[in-house]
């Protein structure tokens, strides 16, 4: 399927302060049906902003047809354009991932939910996903009815906010992910940025609080997804097949209308 893309400069107001953040798409484009409708799903970035391996993330999903927004997550300290994958650029991306507080997070967020439910040619139904920063980011939005995280370092680790205040975790514990949408969590075995003890923990609280949880040890490093300057790490052939994976979340929750969901309380039998 082809696909166009453009963006959206969207006025923010978080923690009292008025700006703007740049919300992308990138969209199916199919001149001969224009009723076409298409699910949404935002994709958030890395702390390098909407980069080539990003976008060209967000098209593999646009191409399978649906509607892809990608915020600009540093809008409160640069413009929209793409942080460089160097020594300057994640020191910088650093720095701003704890400046921005979690207000600004969440805005975010829901403004790009926002985006994509305006839109005339988007069904509604909405899927998240992304990688390190924010794949976590929209799962709590009741609109948001699936979600796959690569490798999402910040929950465990609450790193993520002003004063290192990322409170997921907390929000899963209270409950407020109860009878919102299906997650899946995908983390590789040797990343070092999420150790085996935070992995077992987002686990066990996802699991404690009743979330429907697919999570995923794959034998990978940090950011094997990423196609450029990933320190050779990037591994094309997980990449592929944790993306088939994902598109059948997506298109099993998302594309389809399945109606609300009865039951599924009864014991299950221990059968062979």
């Amino acid at each position: 399927m082809l696909i166009k893309t453009s963006y959206r400069d969207v006025p923010t107001k978080a923690n009292g302060k008025s700006g703007t953040i740049r919300i992308y798409l990138v969209e199916p484009s199919l001149p001969d049906y224009p009723q076409a409708k298409f699910p949404g799903c935002v994709v958030f970035s890395e702390i390098y902003q909407v980069t080539g391996p990003v976008e060209r993330f967000a098209s593999n999903i646009a191409s399978e047809g649906y509607i892809v927004a990608l915020p600009s997550s540093f809008h409160e300290f640069e413009g929209p354009e793409a942080i460089p994958y160097d020594t300057e650029g994640t020191d910088r991306g650093n720095k701003y991932k704890i400046e921005k507080t979690v207000e600004g997070y969440d805005e975010d967020a829901t403004l790009s939910v926002d985006l994509l439910c305006s839109l005339e040619n988007c069904t509604g139904r909405i899927a998240s996903t992304g990688m390190c920063l924010g794949g976590h980011l929209c799962a709590f939005d009741p609109r948001v009815l699936a979600t796959f995280c690569y490798f999402a370092t910040d929950v465990h680790s609450a790193t993520l906010g002003k004063g290192k205040s990322d409170d997921t975790l907390i929000k899963i514990r209270k409950g407020d992910l109860a009878g919102k949408g299906e997650i899946t969590m995908v983390f590789g075995k040797q990343d070092t940025h999420v150790d085996r003890e935070g992995r077992s923990l987002i686990r066990d609280t996802l699991d404690e609080a009743g979330v429907p949880l697919s999570f995923l040890e794959v034998q990978a490093q940090h950011a094997f997804i990423r196609d450029e300057s990933s320190k050779g790490r990037w591994d094309a052939a997980l990449t592929r097949s944790l993306f088939s994976m994902m598109m059948e979340l997506f298109n099993r929750t998302v594309a389809r209308d399945l109606g609300a969901k009865v039951g599924g309380g009864a014991k299950l039998e221990h059968i062979c």
